[in-house]
């Protein structure tokens, strides 16, 4: 038997899609062939597991002809799918499984997809309206729906020999000690700058890190975000506090410096999904996404958020000009819930 899995294409929906690969995995890994269709650039996150045989790369907006639908389609054909399990919820992904011949095509009827599919699932709604739900459920649902017995919630990811390589080679050159875990903050926001807090506070964050709790503090950053990387370095003025924009910048090298950390620090971005999944305790800075997506039992998780009105409006820039959701989510605030949860050190147990 044949599997296909239709990745989800953003970094931390993938992370939150693990519990379900990992369920597929279970029930059908021995007697069937699963492949992994999925983003090239995610190609790094689950390596160091062995949940998928292979992994195909789809990406309909690239250059090379090789990596668009057609192509995806008739590779398809010529393996033989029997069964396309679909985490993404695009039309084209629905459309795709049915050209490429997939007997069975299971996945959540959106966007007009739902004559496309032979195994239906139907999101919950009020009325017309669509019904917040974590992210991991709904992705487990897909694995329920072809008979994967009740999985564990819990986030995980792997790291390579080849990555703790590159990871002792970061911690050398910065001046890190494995002994001595770092912070790790997280700026990032792909989604948009309504996401973001501000570069003062994360730099004035670091600062207190530094002279209130005595802990190293590691600047995490994507290839386009150094240059914030290196402004919250020089905001801090504290020579223990360090960032990794002269640093490799592959997946596999930041998921091995995660895996050595105390604890993240980070906007509502990929990299926090990667640090629970690696067993960090994570405080999350939430404006205009609302918790629920990301909601997980498993995870030693503080989600901190303001009382306004407009929280949760789920757009890229604040519609309102005053972006008050994360401006005014003060460094103090910030700095105490880093504080506890440097003062519990009990492990995470996982459901």
């Amino acid at each position: 038997m044949n599997i296909a899995l239709f990745l989800p294409n953003w970094l931390g929906d993938l992370v939150m899609a693990t519990p379900t690969i990992r369920a597929i995995s279970r029930q059908f890994g021995g007697d069937a062939r699963l492949v992994g269709i999925m983003r090239p650039y995610l190609a790094d996150m689950l390596e160091g597991t062995d949940w998928l045989d292979e992994q195909w790369f789809f990406d309909p907006r690239a250059k090379d002809p090789a990596l668009r639908s057609w192509a995806l389609a008739r590779r398809m054909r010529r393996e033989r799918i029997d069964l396309a399990v679909l985490l993404t919820n695009s039309l084209r992904s629905a459309t795709v499984a049915w050209l490429g011949g997939a007997r069975e095509r299971i996945g959540y009827v959106r966007r007009g997809r739902g004559p496309l599919l032979t195994g239906r699932l139907y999101p919950q709604r009020e009325g017309r309206r669509l019904v917040n739900l974590p992210m991991v459920d709904t992705y487990l649902a897909l694995a329920g729906a072809v008979g994967c017995p009740s999985e564990s919630r819990r986030l995980e990811l792997a790291t390579t020999e080849q990555d703790e390589r590159s990871a002792d080679a970061v911690f050398a050159d910065l001046g890190l000690h494995r002994g001595r875990p770092p912070i790790l903050l997280n700026s990032s926001g792909a989604y948009g700058a309504a996401k973001l807090w501000p570069i003062e506070h994360f730099g004035q964050l670091a600062r207190q890190i530094v002279d209130g709790l005595d802990h190293d503090v590691l600047v995490l950053c994507g290839p386009k975000e150094r240059e914030i990387a290196r402004e919250v370095v020089r905001l801090a003025d504290r020579p223990q506090v360090v960032s990794m924009a002269e640093q490799p910048l592959d997946l596999g090298t930041s998921k091995a410096c995660i895996r050595r950390a105390r604890l993240m620090v980070s906007t509502d971005s990929g990299p926090r999904h990667a640090a629970a999944a690696l067993g960090l305790p994570v405080v999350t800075l939430y404006g205009p996404m609302l918790p629920v997506w990301g909601e997980n039992p498993t995870q030693r998780a503080v989600n901190l958020m303001l009382d306004l009105d407009c929280i949760g409006c789920h757009k890229r820039t604040c519609p309102a000009g005053h972006h008050r959701c994360m401006q005014q989510l003060t460094v103090d605030m910030v700095f105490a819930e880093v504080a506890q949860l440097i003062e519990h050190r009990e492990p995470l147990v996982a459901a």
